[in-house]
């Protein structure tokens, strides 16, 4: 039976605006319609942008009077790649601030090529991150090691962890030859939050391109061919859905109202049977 998908309540991860702080993100996802945000607190690349609303600093501050305002929510903080070597003692200032801002889950990528190496450290993660009442979400993408559903999957099985779970970004499923029809979205199964964008038909070739059409090539819910409702139609209540869809062409602001829009419609059509394919 399906649910009440447009009940829900629909977040947008921060790489569709990342050029706003985390407080001004808050705002403008609020003024769209979302009721959720995930937040860049750590670099998904060395160098790369993220922000620092620790508390005490007067980022977390300006973040916590705009969550109040808005009622807006942080779902998860992201991002950090396991990668060999991983300093995970250097992530607990991180989880304290996703404690303290009373988010659910640590988005986290699989970047090391030595398997009971990387299951091992994912398992000492979720064992830090326990206590705050944090979930570790395994992200998979075509051009990381953990590339596929599969590959998440076997990854949460080896580091046998109760807090653990699969983020399930449905352009890489697509772009890493994943069925839409397959994954465990049962409330035992390993998916526990689906994030939504949009793509053409025509999958990109080789590494470079798959990365710059995450980051920059996404279509909005609903303008591609990817087959959502096959996800959508099985998705249960608690699974939390977000949206990921950047675009430099258009003012954040603009960007994240036509995320949120399309989103909802999409949702809205619940009843819509999931094509045959």
């Amino acid at each position: 039976m399906a649910h009440d998908l447009n009940a829900r309540p629909l977040g947008v991860a921060h790489l569709t605006a990342l050029e706003l702080s985390p407080a001004e993100f808050v705002e403008a996802a609020a003024d769209a319609g979302f009721s959720a945000v995930g937040l860049r607190l750590a670099p998904a690349a060395p160098g790369a942008l993220c922000y620092d609303v620790r508390p005490a600093t007067a980022g977390h501050a300006a973040l916590t009077a705009a969550m109040a305002r808005t009622g807006v929510r942080v779902n998860e903080v992201e991002f950090v790649p396991l990668t060999p070597g991983i300093d995970l003692a250097a992530l607990q200032p991180l989880l304290e601030t996703g404690a303290a801002l009373g988010a659910r889950a640590l988005t986290v990528s699989g970047d090391d090529p030595e398997p009971a190496r990387l299951a091992d450290t994912l398992a000492r993660l979720a064992q830090m991150a326990r206590p705050f009442g944090l979930r570790v979400d395994v992200e998979f993408m075509r051009w990381r090691v953990i590339g596929t559903y599969e590959d998440a999957c076997a990854l949460l099985d080896r580091a046998a962890q109760d807090n653990t779970g699969v983020l399930l970004d449905v352009l890489h499923l697509d772009r890493s030859g994943g069925d839409f029809a397959v994954p465990d979205l049962s409330a035992t199964g390993p998916v526990r939050a689906v994030q939504l964008c949009d793509a053409p038909e025509l999958r990109p070739s080789g590494d470079e391109a798959t990365i710059h059409e995450a980051r920059e090539g996404r279509l909005a819910p609903g303008q591609g061919v990817l087959p959502l409702h096959r996800l959508l139609s099985r998705l249960e209540p608690e699974t939390y859905v977000s949206v990921e869809v950047p675009d430099a062409a258009r003012p954040p602001e603009e960007r994240l109202r036509r995320a949120a829009e399309a989103a909802l419609a999409m949702l809205s059509r619940k009843d819509t049977p999931c094509p045959e394919v």
